[in-house]
């Protein structure tokens, strides 16, 4: 938990340990099945494809494609210094853009 909310909070230092608690427990053993499985590769659409319908669709309850991929392709820009992008602060962080982190 420790690294996941040190690793939210180089962009949100005021983020809700809560909150971020509430995204890992979501995404449950995904991210202790594989390293691969703990990070978001931007650059492969599927990838992106899967964060707007799991994540920004069926959990946070968006159904705009556009505003989804608006909020996701504002994280990756946010997110382009770290090669490796951690799924929980990807996650948190498209929430607070789409102003739905009130909702997890």
């Amino acid at each position: 938990m420790s690294d996941h909310l040190a690793d939210v909070r180089r962009y949100d230092a005021a983020a809700d340990e809560a909150i971020v608690e509430k995204i890992i427990k979501h995404l449950g053993i995904a991210l202790r099945s594989s390293r691969d499985a703990a990070l978001v590769a931007v650059s492969d659409p599927e990838e992106l494809k899967r964060v707007r319908e799991s994540w920004v669709g069926r959990k946070l309850g968006v159904t705009d494609d556009a505003v989804a991929d608006a909020a996701i392709a504002h994280v990756a820009e946010v997110m382009k210094g770290d090669r490796n992008k951690d799924r929980v602060t990807f996650y948190y962080l498209t929430a607070k853009q789409l102003g739905l982190l009130g909702s997890l």
